[in-house]
């Protein structure tokens, strides 16, 4: 299992999403260019002292990104969209253990054409009238489902 960020907007929300990758053992790819410095010294401050506990892999484009998910193994891991968008509840989405869960840009989510390459797409169904949730609640309460499904929460 792993998390992948598309272009984010906000080093608050990549620390969280870090801080969370780093205890239960998740790596992350973050999908450049950031909204934000990306330097070790400006995450340093968003993720406090975890970030030396986290696999980060950082990839310049989605272009980059896709051939290195193409490259990881045979088949590639499925890209599974966190998207208010979908149609399927995170819920009820059965995943798997290799899964990449892809999470867009704060401020825009992700492109249609990144939206078409994904492999499946959920939501975390929210009452009516109310747009999202923060990024790294979704995250989490996402992760946490995938985890639990696959049993792959750290002993």
């Amino acid at each position: 299992m792993r998390l992948a960020l598309y272009q984010p907007d906000i080093p608050q929300n990549t620390g969280t999403i870090l801080r969370l990758a780093a205890c239960l053992g998740v790596p992350v790819d973050v999908i450049g260019p950031a909204g934000f410095d990306f330097s070790d010294r400006s995450l340093k401050r968003a993720g406090l002292d975890y970030l030396e506990h986290v696999e980060i892999v950082r990839h310049d484009s989605f272009a980059a990104f896709e051939a290195w998910r193409g490259a990881a193994a045979c088949p590639p891991p499925r890209l599974v969209l966190l998207t208010t968008h979908a149609a399927e509840s995170h819920a009820a989405f059965s995943f798997h253990p290799d899964d990449v869960l892809l999470l867009g840009r704060e401020s825009a989510g992700v492109p249609d054409s990144v939206h078409q390459l994904a492999d499946a797409r959920v939501r975390i169904p929210i009452r009516a009238g109310l747009r999202s949730l923060n990024i790294a609640v979704a995250a989490a309460m996402v992760l946490g489902e995938a985890l639990r499904q696959t049993n792959g929460y750290p002993e």
